[in-house]
């Protein structure tokens, strides 16, 4: 019980500064006992042909600090360490998502980032997802959580894989200097950036796409979404018209998603959630991602738009779309239907 008070206490994160109520689908189970979970899962990992639905329904409704709790008391029990454990028993897509349930969400968000980047070719949809939408507090548990895990800067690693204006502008994203939101709103402020803004791009010939980076990448979520709307008292196009027109290809895209992210981050995610499961093929990396990485935080804001947006539910539109155990342990993180 005193985990759960605790975690009600914590329920709230800053988003570029601003206090904001979490709204997590995953949150500490009551009557929680490590040694009983963990002997489970032995039994389930032992079992002749494995006993998936025990792994999911265990871990899937433990939030992170327990599932670390279980995989402590598993590795006495067991001699040996429970992701090890999972990697061997589990496969595909439930095994992706398990071994993501076992980090924490910085963990996670780094190890995701370390993949977007590794090999031939940059997966930017994933890297502009991420880079784009985490917020100032965030980004900078991300980067640290980062450096532990691969010994290396994430900056770094970004601008090596990336290159011209889309590397400035994610480098200038992750190094979180975006501005905390004031209570005072700066009308002269706001004016005086949708005037550069139209000033560095539709006005002129050609982008000064400095200008564009510095003011999207610093100033506040609220702030900016002032300056959209004040923009079109400037411009004939609207802030993301006016993106598609100055530039294109891979810098669009990531304009574009940071604008998305500035807007309505929940609504982002459900409309990256819609269209991975819109054709047969799911793009079941993204949706992992996603669920997986928001499941702590603010999952259920992600439901709402989703249905709002979308006429049907994510509970139902994942029941549609996917199958198995998989499909099973994405229910359970939903965490119920609309």
């Amino acid at each position: 019980m005193a985990l759960v008070s605790e975690f009600l206490t914590k329920l709230t994160l800053s988003y570029g500064g601003e206090r904001e109520p979490k709204c997590p689908t995953v949150v500490p189970a009551y009557d929680f006992n490590p040694d009983e979970d963990a002997a489970k899962i032995e039994t389930a990992i032992k079992t002749k042909g494995v006993d998936e639905q025990m792994i999911i329904d265990i871990l899937t409704k433990r939030c992170c600090s327990q599932r670390s709790e279980i995989a402590f008391e598993y590795e006495k029990r067991a001699k040996k360490d429970l992701v090890s454990a999972l990697k061997g028993a589990l496969s595909g897509s439930l095994e992706h998502l398990i071994l993501g349930l076992m980090k924490s969400t910085a963990q996670y968000d780094a190890s995701e980032l370390k993949s977007s980047m590794k090999g031939l070719g940059t997966d930017e949809d994933s890297l502009n997802e991420m880079v784009c939408s985490r917020n100032k507090e965030e980004l900078i548990e991300i980067k640290k959580v980062y450096r532990e895990m691969f010994k290396k800067d994430l900056e770094k690693d970004v601008s090596g894989d990336t290159s011209g204006d889309v590397a400035k502008l994610l480098l200038a994203l992750v190094q979180a200097k975006r501005d905390e939101p004031s209570n005072v709103v700066d009308y002269e402020k706001i004016d005086n950036d949708a005037r550069a803004l139209y000033d560095a791009g539709v006005k002129r010939k050609g982008t000064d796409v400095t200008t564009w980076i510095t003011i999207f990448s610093e100033r506040s979520v609220p702030h900016l979404q002032k300056v959209f709307e004040r923009y079109k008292r400037y411009s004939p196009y609207d802030i993301k018209e006016s993106i598609r027109k100055e530039v294109k290809g891979d810098l669009e895209k990531s304009f574009l998603t940071l604008v998305e992210c500035l807007e309505n981050k929940h609504l982002f995610f459900a409309s990256r959630l819609n269209d991975s499961m819109k054709s047969k093929s799911v793009k079941d990396k993204v949706v992992t991602r996603i669920i997986v990485s928001r499941c702590e935080v603010d999952l259920m804001k992600i439901r709402t738009e989703f249905k709002r947006n979308f006429g049907k539910s994510l509970h139902q539109t994942i029941l549609e779309h996917t199958k198995g155990d998989y499909q099973r342990a994405l229910l359970n993180l939903c965490g119920g239907d609309d």
